[in-house]
This record gives structure tokens, C-alpha cells and sequence, in this order.
């Protein structure tokens, strides 16, 4: 027998008693008075903006000014106008220009400020990474308390690839030192539909 095999036997031989995942009740877990309340000032807290809005179409003139200023906008909501399908072929290089992107996410989490949205919804899945500017649009009633009621309402198999995406991006590795878009979008913007 090899070193290899012989490492591998110990190993199956030693292995950890299996024991049932935790039934965790969602009844009992954070509940806010307020969602919205609570997921814009956690957003807030973390670098990101949020505004409620009456109707989705009141981001139609935004997307036309925007498109109409900036050079390289990406648009992935149907329901404000033509999807710019071309970027689902785009490489990361070619991607690196994009100043703006507006996306449709699927449910917001008062507790940590994060939106979840599916590959299908970003179009190419470097859009929401690689953009200056990001602008996310969900639904009101998708916004729920926590984590894990948002997983009770999501199917994360349902595409290859999905992300909860909270505010811009930010990092404080060098010097405990908070700095705002290093490394992603600079800035994030979640426009809550009632």
C-alpha cells in the first residue's frame, strides 16, 4: 500500500459522526418593526444609498440621461427600456469601461443591507463587480428581516451563479483604514419599489 492510500485509509476510518443539520425557527429570530427602516440604515452604514420609489419606470429618465452622458452604461432591467444583451460576450477588459449599471435584484435583507441577485439578472456576472457606479432595483415586499428567511424564499440552484451584493465594495485590510471602492463599484445605489 502507498503512503497515499495508507493517509486515505486513516482517514476514511476516522471520520467525524455525522450529525442532522439544525432546524433553526425563523419565528424566533431578529424581527424589525420597519423593514425598509431598517435595511436603508443599515445600507447606509456600510457606504450604500437607498431611496423609495412609487415605480420603476420613474428610473427611465435616469437610464436616458445617464446613457445620454456617460460613456458606457449598462442596462439589464427590462422594464426600463432595451437590455444591452451584447455584454453577456464581453470580457472582463472590455467590461472595465463601464461606469454604470442598473440591475434588478430579487430580495433585500434588513439585517446586513445585502440584495441578492441571479446571474440571469446581471447579464454577465463581472457586471455588478466591475462597474464604477451600481444601481439595484428590488421590489419593497422582497425586502425580509434576515438571512435565513431569504434563503427559505430563494432557490440558489436555480442558476450557476448568484451573489448577495451589500453596498459598494469596500475593504479596511491596510491600517483598519475603511476605504470605499477598492475593488469594485464605488458606489451603490438600491431604489426600493413600494
Amino acid at each position: 500500500m502507498s503512503a497515499r492510500d495508507n493517509i486515505l485509509k486513516i482517514i476514511a476510518m476516522n471520520q467525524p459522526e455525522f450529525l442532522e443539520i439544525p432546524v433553526i425557527d425563523t419565528s424566533v429570530v431578529i424581527q424589525y418593526d420597519d423593514v425598509y427602516t431598517q435595511f436603508k440604515t443599515v445600507l447606509q452604514g456600510i457606504g450604500g444609498k437607498t431611496e423609495l420609489i412609487s415605480d420603476i419606470t420613474l428610473l427611465q429618465e435616469q437610464l436616458a440621461i445617464d446613457k445620454k452622458n456617460l460613456s458606457f452604461v449598462v442596462n439589464t432591467i427590462p422594464e426600463l427600456g432595451t437590455v444591452d444583451e451584447q455584454v453577456a460576450f464581453l470580457a472582463a477588459a472590455e467590461l472595465e469601461r463601464v461606469e454604470k449599471a442598473y440591475v434588478k435584484g430579487t430580495i433585500g435583507v434588513a439585517e446586513n443591507g445585502a440584495v441578492w441577485v441571479y446571474e440571469s439578472q446581471m447579464i454577465n456576472r463581472l457586471v455588478p463587480f466591475i462597474c464604477q457606479h451600481l444601481v439595484l432595483v428590488i421590489e419593497k415586499e422582497n425586502l425580509v428581516d434576515t438571512l435565513h428567511q431569504a434563503y427559505q424564499k430563494l432557490d440558489v440552484s436555480k442558476e450557476g451563479f448568484g451573489a448577495f451584493i451589500a453596498g459598494p465594495s469596500k475593504t479596511a485590510d491596510i491600517e483598519q483604514s475603511l476605504v470605499i471602492g477598492a475593488h469594485g463599484a464605488r458606489s451603490a445605489v438600491i431604489y426600493v419599489i413600494e
